[in-house]
């Protein structure tokens, strides 16, 4: 496949005029490694690298934690058609068998060219502190366990790339030595005030779940895990670009902060995402969703019904730079669980994960 005259975004942030040329799927320098001919005509639209949502529980009627393959194909091919092509199924805070079927369940999943592609999976609970449960069920939450955590890795074929710990609980830091080498550690959901926070990043844990929410805010005597996070050079930080769950004047200041290389849109959607208001559910809790807000019960804000691909135009529509939020929605992403060598830009050797876009960003087709 060649697609031709289409303003290509490259590795520094700009767009240039350019074909790309693919072959079994994967970019390469030039037309004669290509064996199929045929050309879309991209002049006039842009050409972004299919985004990388690194924590998302659920679309389209459907939850990761249903532990339900069939299910969980639904969720990815709608990913896909929002122009994610790589993800990371998301857990919530559950009870320990049931944690188990849903990290197996990953592995039962059919993928095909209609999918997103699992790059990994994302074990948000339950070692958490319940004092900053969010939508989690704070009858599950339980102290970072390392036997739990390998019998999760285990029966998810080490697919786990990411699981969140709150380090103000018991046995966190020994947690996070343990595991620091082979999966990423966040942190969140905790009350942490600023040192607990720099010394779990000192340990290891250069990632941050959802930054603002679920933690302490950034008090100018009281920084806390933000703070830390914005002070390790190291540390990338999740942020959910929706437009409802952090205000606009904090995502631009946000993205001053931290810069182009370290924040990573995420769109924590849950499975009210690409449907009508109504009622559903997360982590076996009711939820009721209007106008893309979702609440539980107690007003509590319970994931987003929006996706990374809408969150990326979101924050763009609030002022942040369009090469910056592009590189937080694929670049930063894929860098932070390590598969940047495969994809997150458009360059030769890389997947051809490619969204063609009109000037709006309006997407107008997923390869």
């Amino acid at each position: 496949m060649i697609i031709r005259n289409g303003n290509v975004f490259q590795e520094d942030g700009t767009y240039r005029r350019m074909d790309l040329y693919v072959e079994n799927g994967r970019i390469v320098d030039c037309g004669t490694e290509v064996s199929d001919k045929e050309e879309i005509d991209a002049a006039g639209l842009k050409v972004l690298p299919g985004l990388v949502d690194i924590h998302s529980h659920g679309a389209v009627g459907h939850d990761f934690s249903d532990a339900d393959a069939s299910g969980l194909k639904k969720i990815l091919q709608y990913e896909k058609s929002q122009g994610v092509t790589s993800y990371c199924p998301t857990s919530m805070t559950l009870p320990i068998d049931q944690l188990i079927r849903i990290f197996a369940s990953a592995a039962e999943v059919e993928q095909d060219e209609s999918c997103a592609r699992i790059v990994g999976l994302n074990m948000e609970g339950p070692f958490l502190d319940p004092a900053k449960k969010g939508a989690h069920d704070e009858r599950y939450i339980r102290n970072p366990d390392i036997e739990f955590f390998r019998e999760c890795q285990k029966v998810s074929g080490g697919k786990i790339k990411i699981v969140t710990v709150a380090p103000n609980m018991e046995g966190a830091e020994a947690f996070i030595r343990e595991f620091k080498d082979d999966v990423v550690i966040s942190v969140g959901h905790t009350g942490a005030d600023y040192d607990c926070a720099a010394r779990a990043m000192q340990e290891g844990a250069h990632h941050v779940t959802h930054l603002y929410n679920a933690m302490n805010p950034l008090g100018h005597r009281a920084p806390g895990v933000i703070s830390a996070a914005a002070d390790d050079p190291e540390c990338m930080a999740e942020m959910i670009g929706d437009g409802i769950h952090i205000h606009p004047s904090v995502v631009r200041n946000t993205f001053r902060m931290f810069g182009e290389e370290r924040l990573v849109l995420i769109s924590d959607s849950m499975m009210a995402t690409g449907m009508a208001n109504g009622f559903y559910e997360l982590g076996g809790q009711k939820v009721t969703v209007k106008d893309r807000k979702a609440v539980l019960e107690d007003g509590t804000i319970a994931g987003s019904a929006t996706s990374l691909y809408e969150c990326m135009r979101c924050v763009i529509a609030m002022g942040v730079p369009e090469r910056a939020a592009v590189f937080a929605a694929t670049r930063n992403p894929a860098r932070s669980i390590g598969i940047y060598d495969e994809v997150g830009s458009l360059v030769p050797g890389k997947k051809a994960d490619i969204v063609l876009a009109d000037e709006k960003l309006n997407i107008v087709k997923v390869i």
